[in-house]
């Protein structure tokens, strides 16, 4: 019997919490995943990307490679955009790859692979109308979406603070089942 190799790709946008993903990186590490980190433009003034390559083995992209080169990442499994901005999620929602995070999992997605997203942003940003549709419409294509009371849609405009919820987005990993690519 061959063992699947279970890749997960982390997407890590520019937000304020973007180095908290260190320690959720180590948990699916030590759940038996092999992890790629793709950090988002905005994103790599947000986290070490040193210490990522340095914690998951593979190097950190942040751009689209040249064509002519060969991949170092291997084929993922599954994918994770955590922390998600209001940017990442609307652009995702409507196919708009300008970016190679969200390339890469506007492709995830046509190609059915499972996808988790966990937005992180303020309340002013959660109350506007394009975030409550894309978030409907991620949901329609079967995006799994990891809200928080900070990012529903609709709420108060008074912001909850809180934590980001790194164990739900860790939750909805440990449910997936992993076939070969």
């Amino acid at each position: 019997m061959t063992s699947v190799l279970r890749v997960l790709y982390v997407v890590i946008c520019g937000v304020s919490n973007a180095a908290s993903s260190y320690d959720f990186i180590n948990d699916v590490i030590d759940d038996g995943w092999e992890v790629c980190a793709i950090v988002t433009p905005a994103g790599s003034a947000f986290v070490d990307t040193e210490h990522l390559a340095t914690l998951t083995g593979y190097p950190v992209r942040t751009a689209f490679k040249d064509p002519n080169s060969p991949d170092v990442l291997p084929p993922g499994n599954a994918y994770v955009a955590a922390p998600a901005s209001f940017n990442t999620v609307n652009k995702l929602s409507n196919g708009v790859s300008d970016t190679l995070a969200v390339g890469i999992l506007c492709e995830a997605m046509g190609n059915q692979k499972p996808v988790i997203v966990a937005p992180w942003m303020n309340r002013a940003l959660a109350n506007h109308s394009a975030y409550a549709r894309s978030i409907r419409s991620l949901q329609n294509d079967g995006v799994r979406v990891v809200l928080t009371d900070r990012t529903k849609p609709g709420r108060s405009l008074t912001d909850p603070g809180g934590l980001f919820p790194w164990t739900d987005v860790l939750a909805e990993v440990r449910k997936l089942t992993v076939v070969s690519p």
